[in-house]
This record gives structure tokens, sequence and C-alpha cells, in this order.
């Protein structure tokens, strides 16, 4: 049973076109009707699960957000990048590349989290953080 279903809302960002999202039945905290944020593809969310697009933020591209994790605010969520677990990405925040975000991590305000780099378990990136390359971030 799918969760949710892209609707005829969109918005071409990037040379992509990106599709409102609205939830079909109530799961986590999120009401049956309730529209969230945009993404590309139904690949880019979970149909599972409690993860979830709210506001403006964008998901597109191969990156994928999945198992509890929440993107908010404006945040982007792009290229093959990975959101999940308890994982929540809001504010400005982008995540790109390879990146990937999970646990009970944040990544919030303008930071960056692009390139192979990895933030879980409790870590924290918010402001203007810049993380890259190989970094880990725990």
């Amino acid at each position: 049973m799918k969760k949710y279903e892209l609707t005829a809302e969109s918005i071409v960002k990037f040379g992509r076109t990106l599709f409102r999202i609205k939830a079909l039945v109530a799961f986590g905290n999120v009401e049956e009707g309730e529209l969230g944020g945009f993404v590309e593809k139904e690949g880019n969310l979970d149909q599972s699960g409690n993860a979830w697009v709210y506001g403006d933020a964008r998901v597109y591209g191969d990156a994928r957000v999945y198992g509890d994790a929440r993107v908010s605010g404006d945040a982007l969520v792009y290229g093959n990048a990975q959101v999940y677990g308890d994982a929540l990405v809001y504010g400005n925040a982008q995540v790109s590349g390879d990146a990937q975000v999970s646990g009970d991590a944040w990544v919030s305000g303008d930071a960056l989290v692009y390139g192979n780099a990895q933030v879980s378990g409790d870590a924290r990136v918010y402001g203007d953080a810049r993380v890259s390359g190989d970094a880990l971030v725990y």
C-alpha cells in the first residue's frame, strides 16, 4: 500500500521537474491528505516507514530518504545522497553527492554535507558548516 502520491503541482529546479507529494494515509506525524515537499520521482522517498519530505524541501536525482528520516524547510537532498534512520535535514541545509546522513544525526541551517561524507549517530552539523570528502562525523 502506498503512503503518498505525486500531485500535479510541480516546480522546475535545475532542469528537473519536481512534484509535490500528498499523504494517502496517516503515519508517524503525518496526517492523511497532508501535503509535503517536492520529489522528482517515487524512488526519492520510500513508501514504507515514516520518512517524509515537508514544506518546500526538495529531493531529486538518485537521492533517497527512507526509514524514519525527515527533510524539511528549504532543504535540498540530491545526487546519490541518502538520508535514513531517524535523521533530520532542515532549514537551508544541503546533502549531496554520495553523502549519507543517518542515525539520529541532524543537518541544519546553511550546512552542506557532500562528497562521500557520512554524518551519523547523534552528530549535529549546523550553521555554515561544511562536511566533505571522506569525512566521518559521529
